[in-house]
């Protein structure tokens, strides 16, 4: 990186100088996957990367489906594009759900309990039915699963990770959960090797010049985790 300005070519790699992207969608899909727990700032961040798109815009991409929300890479939200969804969660939940173990177990949310919740909700979205935390709240007192404190957030957490629902379209200023097999039904799958190669490869094109340590953060995964991906002798591909 000798004579390399590092703070300039990672504003030009992340768009935030030089060529901007046409629609919110090009932003996630060329950041693979962009923090959205903030959601009116995440929107925001999308904005700033376009020629130009206003909220109404980036709205209209999410409540078509173009952007998901969702759990991955940490516990906390992110936007991701449709087709990349299905093997961001099966290379990175894992970990999540290690790190959500301790309070899984303080929620009194043992496996089964998670397994009849997920199920329920899964069925009351059958058929396009997109529902609000609210809705799905009704639901699960139906199935008598209490959503007390923080349980309600922890059990919706666990069926996004397990790609059983993700994001739906805005109902009013209400967010809403939709079935991830409904929402995006040609998100693709990849070997974990491809997916590790492909994560690694798409991030150092978006974000760098950066470190293995840069990655492993990023990521949410360890050091040793992120030595491996960039130790690999596949070529990435998109």
């Amino acid at each position: 990186m000798a004579g390399m300005n590092v703070p300039r070519e990672r504003l030009r790699n992340q768009r935030l100088e030089g060529r901007r992207l046409e629609r919110a969608e090009d932003v996630v899909r060329w950041l693979v996957a962009s923090q959205a727990q903030d959601f009116a700032g995440a929107k925001w961040a999308l904005g700033l990367r376009t020629n130009g798109l206003d909220d109404a815009a980036i709205e209209g991409e999410l409540d078509r489906g173009a952007i998901l929300r969702t759990h991955v890479m940490r516990p906390t939200w992110h936007f991701v594009a449709p087709e990349d969804i299905r093997w961001l969660q099966a290379l990175t939940s894992s970990r999540v759900e290690t790190a959500n173990g301790p309070r899984y177990r303080e929620l009194g949310l043992d496996a089964a309990t998670l397994r009849k919740a997920t199920t329920a909700i899964a069925r009351s979205l059958e058929g396009g039915r997109e529902r609000t935390r609210d809705e799905l709240r009704q639901v699960l007192a139906r199935s008598r699963i209490a959503t007390d404190g923080q349980r309600m957030a922890y059990i919706l957490m666990r069926a996004e990770l397990d790609s059983v629902v993700c994001s739906g379209a805005r109902r009013g200023k209400q967010l809403t959960y939709a079935l991830l097999d409904e929402r995006a039904p040609g998100a693709r799958s990849r070997s974990r090797q491809d997916a590790l190669v492909v994560l690694a490869g798409r991030y150092f094109v978006s974000r760098g010049p950066a470190t293995a340590h840069d990655f492993a953060k990023w990521s949410g995964r360890g050091s040793r985790w992120a030595t491996h991906a960039l130790g690999s002798r596949q070529s990435p591909r998109s």
